[in-house]
């Protein structure tokens, strides 16, 4: 199958992070360190109403989702799925000229423009009844 001849932002996106929503950071950062992964960083994401650590695995990067209160959305999934794989990230450049060509051919999106996300990223959520079952984050670099 030929690759279709696609706009720059849509013709390579590498996986950026899978994101896994926990209970409590500080119980599964032990378990990941066991395993010899490093934590590159934690923040909390005022936005998101949660608090994240990025593990390093090599090729991807897990992003560990606590949530700080129980209306964040990484609360409200657990309350209907528990904790588990939240959503998987691609890379992306030109995020808004991704979302409008997504939006133009009839995409559910969860977001028809970028917010502001974890390590300074712009990021945008493709709703999953657009993927197959697949809550997935599409993320750029933030301008600044």
């Amino acid at each position: 199958m030929q690759t279709p001849n696609l706009p720059h932002g849509l013709s390579q996106m590498p996986l950026d992070h899978i994101g896994v929503a926990v209970e409590s950071l500080e119980k599964s950062l032990a378990f990941y360190q066991l395993l010899g992964l490093e934590v590159l960083k934690t923040e909390t994401v005022p936005t998101e109403a949660v608090n994240v650590a990025f593990l390093n695995t090599g090729q991807c990067h897990l992003e560990l989702l606590e949530p700080t209160s129980d209306s964040s959305p990484i609360a409200q999934f657990m309350k209907k799925r528990g904790p588990g794989i939240h959503h998987i990230c691609l890379k992306v450049t030109e995020l808004d000229a991704v979302l409008k060509r997504l939006d133009d051919v009839g995409v559910q999106l969860i977001d028809k423009t970028p917010r502001p996300g974890a390590n300074q990223k712009r990021v945008a959520f493709v709703h999953p009844r657009a993927t197959g079952g697949v809550l997935v984050e599409l993320s750029e670099e933030s301008h600044n």
